[in-house]
């Protein structure tokens, strides 16, 4: 199937170029050949062959009709479905489904798109069956992909082409163990297709008084974050933690804020982890009752789009008894606004490259 998707995007004629009508609704389809990153040495041996696969999506442009649309040159919104073969049997076969933005630079002729969504494994870890894969600990797992494209429609009639790199990463977010991870840097080489054509569809660019005076003082938040994660002794269990977090932010602009605030941690399978590491290894003479909680101020930034906003965040604990993961640690995330001050979050938690949890949360922003 991938051999003649290949022969069918090589195939579209590159010399028939036709004037640029916009078309609301687009679908590409895109072929995709490369590696996975060997980023962690339990996984090289799976590393056998480049992994080659296809991505289709579809998407909704918009034409300034909204604030946000002119502010980030008139970005597409959508849904992608994903296929990998991973090209070993050991790792299983993925796919993925996900939600969109594409965002043009360079007079809409480079496009950068960002999509997170849910992938399912055909071939998981399993201690009978598959003790191997040390990448994949569940069938089902979160997954991000970023593509940077050139970018052309209405090359020939309806039909244009794209080009350029993809980077696919998917991991459980430490729901359960093992979970090494993957991420694979691919090329690919697409098509598209409008799916009508309109001279009355023209993009405007309205100077709304909301972005041009935007004003606002420092703003309070409150938020309580929670799910269930497992540590890296694979079998340990999956415990819940919560997080409470308190900060402050100031709008720049009708974009970007920035924040700094403070975390409040309880991750019970740290908790039992400690335990485990006291009894498995007496000579590091750790007291079984030393305290897993944790408690780290940070800075970070917000960029809102629509109702949605992407967050980052760099923190570094204070008070961290037990010295686990280091004490740095990162959060990057979505969160969406119902209203002006109720909000909820899907953020993930990391240590650099090492993810301790997705994090699913609430909260108020005063």
């Amino acid at each position: 199937m991938l051999k003649k998707l290949y022969i069918f995007i090589f195939s579209i004629p590159l010399a028939a170029f036709s004037q640029e009508i916009n078309g609301k609704y687009t679908v590409d389809v895109n072929y995709f050949y490369g590696n996975i990153l060997p980023h962690n040495s339990t996984i090289k041996h799976l590393i056998t062959e480049h992994p080659e696969g296809v991505l289709i999506s579809f998407n909704r442009k918009t034409f300034g009709h909204k604030e946000w649309e002119s502010e980030y040159n008139f970005p597409d919104y959508g849904a992608s479905f994903h296929y990998e073969n991973t090209k070993n049997p050991v790792l299983g076969d993925l796919y993925g489904l996900y939600a969109h933005y594409n965002f043009y630079f360079l007079n809409r002729s480079l496009m950068f798109r960002v999509g997170e969504g849910i992938s399912y494994n055909t071939n998981p870890y399993d201690k009978d069956t598959n003790f191997r894969n040390m990448a994949y600990g569940t069938r089902w797992m979160t997954s991000t992909y970023m593509m940077l494209n050139y970018h052309k429609e209405n090359l020939y009639k309806n039909i244009g082409l794209q080009a350029g790199i993809s980077f696919f990463h998917h991991s459980n977010s430490n729901m359960a163990s093992p979970n090494t991870s993957t991420n694979t840097l691919a090329v690919n080489l697409g098509v598209n297709y409008s799916f009508e054509k309109s001279e009355n569809l023209k993009r405007t660019t309205i100077m709304y008084d909301t972005i041009q005076n935007f004003k606002e003082p420092v703003r309070f938040n409150i938020s309580f974050r929670s799910g269930r994660n497992e540590s890296d002794i694979i079998g340990s269990g999956k415990f819940p933690f919560y997080v409470l977090s308190a900060y402050a932010d100031k709008r720049l602009s009708r974009k970007s804020a920035i924040q700094f605030g403070a975390d409040f941690f309880m991750m019970k399978y740290l908790e039992e982890y400690i335990r485990y590491k006291s009894a498995a290894y007496p000579d590091y003479h750790l007291d079984p009752d030393t305290d897993y909680r944790r408690v780290g101020v940070f800075v970070g930034h917000e960029l809102f789009i629509n109702r949605l906003s992407i967050e980052a965040q760099a923190g570094y604990y204070v008070y961290a008894p037990f010295g686990y993961l280091g004490p740095f640690y990162q959060r990057i995330g979505l969160k969406y606004y119902f209203s002006d001050t109720i909000f909820a979050a899907l953020t993930l938690k990391t240590h650099a490259a090492k993810a301790e949890a997705m994090e699913i949360g609430v909260g108020i922003r005063l």
